[in-house]
């Protein structure tokens, strides 16, 4: 396991008939829309100082092909910052469309867990740059956009991929995401133990509170995704990025 110097906060815009909409509990039904300027959000997210964005295709998670590619690609082209990108990426010509659209790492959710030789593949021909999707719900990882749990547990996923060049796993807790309840803190300590690559925790975090009970838990996680709690006002991102400066700052170097 690879102790991490610094995480980063990661704002996320996820992406619904080409607006920027939140979900509750992965619920396609359940959606709050923000924005029908994605590109525009994106932009503040910049301008406010996140270093990194997370977007996610919600319509090419649950149909399995990309529905968003032209405004991930004006969201990559307008932005300093790099951005990663998951939902529907099945295939390694997705993966490379991404690529040359100016995405920076791509997040290969189902197909990861459906297709292990695809991971291979890709996994080799863009070393460092695939992220796995883990999306737990009640302990079993979840498929196609939420809306099928498999009988797999993270740890067993974990296991199954502890031999390639992957740029991290982006592990989110299905029950927390969208709720603003707070982060399960003793299955993120779980899964960061039992990765072999760096963990981005992401489903929940609503408070200061909640990113300190992440740095706290140290060692394998890399990143933190926000969400829902930025878009309704509960956690200031100038006021989390401070904090997570503070804590870099404080750490012993070697």
């Amino acid at each position: 396991m690879k102790v991490i110097d610094s995480m980063i906060l990661i704002p996320a815009i996820d992406l619904k008939d080409g607006k920027c909409v939140r979900l509750r509990q992965g619920e396609m039904s359940q959606v709050t829309q923000y924005s029908d300027d994605p590109v525009g959000m994106a932009e503040q997210w910049q301008n406010l100082g996140a270093q990194y964005l997370h977007i996610v295709d919600l319509d090419g998670a649950v149909e399995g092909t990309p529905k968003h590619l032209r405004q991930i690609e004006a969201i990559a082209k307008k932005l300093r910052i790099p951005i990663q990108v998951g939902g529907g990426i099945r295939n390694v010509d997705t993966v490379q469309a991404y690529r040359s659209s100016g995405v920076d790492r791509v997040v290969v959710g189902t197909a990861a867990l459906q297709d292990p030789k695809f991971l291979a593949v890709v996994a080799q021909q863009f070393p460092q740059k695939i992220l796995v999707g883990i999306d737990v719900k009640q302990g079993l990882v979840a498929v196609h956009g939420w809306t099928t749990v498999s009988t797999l547990t993270s740890k067993q996923v974990f296991d199954s991929m502890r031999d390639l060049p992957l740029g991290g796993i982006v592990y989110t807790d299905i029950s927390r995401d969208g709720m603003l309840s707070g982060p399960n803190i003793s299955a993120l300590r779980e899964a960061a133990e039992c990765s072999p690559v760096p963990i981005i925790a992401s489903g929940g975090v609503t408070a200061l509170e909640d990113i300190r009970a992440i740095q706290e838990l140290g060692g394998n996680i890399s990143g933190i995704i926000i969400g829902k709690a930025l878009y309704e006002g509960a956690l200031d991102l100038k006021a989390a990025l401070a904090l997570i400066h503070v804590a870099g700052e404080a750490r012993p170097t070697c």
